[in-house]
């Protein structure tokens, strides 16, 4: 079976997950893709670069698969003649009506943050079938769609919510381990608590230091390793907290050799979680594959990726909580160190997932 996947902010979890199923799924797989800037632009003017490369490919897809950064409806209006009778199929690894801005974003000061949501509505209507990355994603983006939709004067269209709920499916990312395995490293004597998540606002920065800070001032012992992705415009909290535990860190920065990231998640011994937004959670799932122990806020995608019966151990309901489950954690390191968690995330592994999909697309449901 010939798939083709769209995609015109390849990089990142995109990328990965992009070239992740090309590489264990059976089918035959083709990639068609731009280079990973300009989110905006690419949701605007994607499309029509897109459109142009598939109409110049000499190869029928037997369906198609895009993704939730591109205007699907103006792909399809741009590629009639040639994908006539081919499914369509989109992936949401995200979408623009759940997801929270910045708040120094100039499209949202300025109103115009809303049409990016339009034009995941939209491409939500035109594809055939949908893909969500976890059913909270999926349970999100149908209850944002009600709000988003009413605050239209008229004809909002209120039913196409059924249509678009009707052919909505969770379907989890792929994760290639590979790079995790045999890994021989020294741990720290005091436990390292692990960030390794994009030094962004959704990530909730400000709860996850301001809970270290506390316990930094009872006179609790450990490292720091803050990884991840940083930008020009990323919460002061960080510029801050790079100073208050100056005696704690061990690595400050993100990581981009893959060897060397492995490392530092097989050192880490606590991983602290405090985001707002998260559809899946792919830092979190590596982490745990490296038997990094995860203290994990009660919402968004993260109860249904980790067992119930772990629910009590690993999840936290509020502030106080997670303070007193990470005390706890620096505590009693020798329990920490010896439990196995590596099976919660192995069921994420694309030798197991890419199965999923193959037969997804095989009966193109």
């Amino acid at each position: 079976m010939n798939i083709l996947i769209i995609e015109p902010y390849y990089t990142g979890s995109h990328r990965q997950w992009a070239e992740g199923y090309k590489k264990f799924s059976r089918h035959n797989i083709k990639i068609i893709s731009m280079e990973g800037r300009f989110w905006k632009w690419r949701m605007h003017g994607g499309a029509i670069t897109m459109a142009k490369a598939f109409n110049n490919l000499d190869w029928k897809p037997d369906c198609i698969l895009a993704t939730d950064m591109i205007d699907l409806s103006t792909f399809i209006s741009l590629t009639k003649d040639k994908c006539y009778k081919i499914p369509i199929y989109i992936y949401f690894h995200e979408n623009q009506l759940s997801y929270p801005w910045s708040p120094n974003d100039r499209d949202l000061i300025n109103n115009r943050n809303e049409h990016y949501g339009f034009i995941n509505y939209t491409s939500a209507l035109a594809a055939d079938k949908i893909f969500f990355n976890s059913k909270f994603h999926l349970e999100i983006f149908i209850k944002s769609l009600k709000k988003f939709l009413k605050q239209f004067p008229d004809n909002n269209e209120l039913d196409s919510i059924q249509l678009i709920n009707h052919k909505s499916y969770p379907i989890y990312l792929g994760l290639d381990y590979s790079k995790f395995n045999n890994i021989k490293v020294e741990k720290f004597g005091a436990p390292l608590v692990l960030w390794n998540h994009r030094w962004e606002y959704d990530k909730n920065p400000e709860e996850f230091f301001l809970t270290l800070k506390k316990l930094k001032d009872e006179g609790l012992v450990f490292k720091l390793a803050v990884l991840g992705e940083n930008f020009s415009s990323s919460p002061n909290i960080f510029n801050k907290a790079k100073k208050t535990f100056k005696n704690e860190i061990v690595h400050w920065g993100y990581v981009s050799h893959q060897q060397e990231y492995a490392k530092w998640l097989h050192k880490a011994d606590i991983l602290p979680v405090t985001s707002n937004q998260d559809f899946f959670g792919i830092s979190i799932m590596e982490a745990i594959y490296c038997n990094t122990w995860p203290i994990l806020p009660k919402r968004l995608a993260y109860p249904e990726l980790i067992p119930k019966k772990l629910h009590k151990k690993f999840f936290y309901e509020n502030n106080d909580s997670l303070y007193s489950m990470l005390k706890w954690s620096i505590n009693n390191l020798d329990k920490v160190r010896k439990i196995n968690l590596k099976t919660i995330a192995a069921k994420y592994d694309w030798t197991r997932v890419s199965q999923a999909y193959d037969e997804i697309f095989n009966k193109k449901i």
